[in-house]
């Protein structure tokens, strides 16, 4: 009988431990994220472009025997020549393309980046106050935001680079300062939604303080509207800092950008179209790959597909 009772034991704890293997795990919102943008394939593609094109943009110069200032007076105005090492041609002056294009492509990702970071830190802040103190508060500050979308904001731009000068550090302020009021009008309606749930009420009856419930309690849970904003706001950047270059007003010499060289390149396109050819070219793949990424971060962390 003690024999028959040890294998039962035995039997029972070995199907205990096989319904603990068959049990199914549950995933987390984050786990669930990643598991959808896993699998988007046009997003994890151009995931994969858009890291190959920031890693040979940033190390790429260090590997190109021309700097992008450099001046090669026996290569004016050629097209891609090999023997000279000039991979994708000269323009006009003697610079290497790939130099500049690289320099261009840099210059262009460190003003989204800094100027999308500027929109998203004002817009956050501008509409979690606006929308956790609501009533008048809210109606002023929500006012201004109506004024500030009536004004063109280009023209805006434009006003501040001419009043204040060409300088890149201005460029990513004028730019993130007007991008940020569609950021503040999404945080604001989040959080118009968010001070009305069950935790929100015990921060308040815990007896904190209306500034530490909006960073500690509401910020952080905004965290998927902002990515994905931030995300499709890069894109636009670029091409408000390519319009402005291209009107002259962006980015100067020595340095470039892809606005500038697609300017310098339009203009002698009949008689250098490589000039024009490649930076189109490196415009178009950044805005198509940072298109599908946002697309893929918006369909993964969209709570309604869960």
């Amino acid at each position: 009988m003690a024999g028959i009772t040890r294998k039962d034991e035995t039997l029972s704890r070995y199907a205990d431990q096989l319904e603990t293997l068959d049990a199914p795990k549950g995933r987390s919102l984050t786990d669930d994220a990643l598991r959808r943008l896993f699998a988007n394939k046009a997003a994890m593609v151009s995931v994969f472009i858009l890291g190959a094109i920031v890693l040979i943009a940033f190390i790429g110069p260090y590997f190109v025997p021309w700097s992008y200032s450099t001046v090669d007076w026996t290569a004016i105005r050629k097209p891609p020549d090999f023997e000279k090492l000039h991979y994708l041609g000269t323009d006009q002056n003697g610079r290497d393309l790939l130099a500049r294009l690289l320099q261009g492509t840099q210059m262009s990702l460190i003003v989204a980046a800094v100027a999308t970071a500027v929109s998203v830190i004002i817009g956050i802040v501008y509409g979690a106050i606006a929308g956790y103190f609501g009533g008048r508060v809210d109606a002023i500050m929500m006012r201004f935001v109506d004024v500030m979308y009536a004004l063109p904001y280009i023209l805006f731009v434009i006003i501040l680079v001419v009043i204040f000068g060409r300088s890149p550090i201005l460029l990513f302020v004028g730019i993130g300062a007007i991008e940020w009021l569609t950021m503040a009008r999404i945080v604001r309606g989040q959080t118009l939604s968010l001070k009305e749930r069950e935790f929100i009420e015990a921060a308040k009856a815990g007896g904190a303080k209306p500034f530490t419930i909006i960073m500690r309690h509401i910020v952080p849970n905004l965290a998927g509207p902002v990515v994905i904003y931030a995300t499709l706001t890069i894109p636009e950047i670029i091409i408000t800092e390519s319009f402005l270059s291209y009107l002259g007003l962006g980015i100067q010499e020595p340095q470039t950008s892809l606005g500038t060289l697609i300017s310098e390149g339009a203009q002698v396109i009949e008689v250098m179209p490589w000039l024009l050819a490649f930076p189109a070219v490196m415009l178009v793949l950044l805005l198509l790959c940072l298109s599908y990424v946002g697309d893929g971060l918006r369909d993964a962390l969209d709570p309604k597909d869960r």
